[in-house]
């Protein structure tokens, strides 16, 4: 079964950190993943997105320096570390299998998303 499972959303203060994971299915081993954010009434965003071996990484602009994206291909995870949030972090939190791509179009596979909250 094709699946992806985000976890570790929730609420924290602005300067705080969260980790989000992205457990998927075997499957996906040799797919670059990437992770999304969509806060209400806008586009879903690029964030951050890993080759299948962790060898090329991409970040958004206004999380470079902040967030750390990483998986564990024994585990069958991908993480995405977010450390200094900023209120205008909040959105819901997309992990995605694909080519690596900034671009939503390159993932064919998504996951549910996880609520990233960040108060002021």
């Amino acid at each position: 079964q094709v699946q992806l499972v985000e976890s570790g959303g929730g609420l924290v203060q602005a300067g705080g950190s969260l980790r989000l994971s992205c457990t998927h299915s075997a499957t996906f081993g040799l797919f670059a993943m990437g992770w999304f954010r969509q806060a209400p009434g806008k586009e879903r965003e690029f964030v951050a997105a890993i080759t299948w071996n962790g060898g090329n990484i991409l970040y958004e602009d206004s999380v470079k320096g902040r967030f750390t994206i990483s998986r564990d291909n024994a585990k069958n995870t991908v993480y995405l570390q977010m450390n200094s949030l900023k209120p205008e972090d909040t959105a819901v939190y997309y992990c995605a299998a694909g080519r690596y791509d900034s671009r939503p179009g390159g993932y064919a596979y998504w996951g549910q998303g996880t609520q990233v909250t960040v108060s002021s």
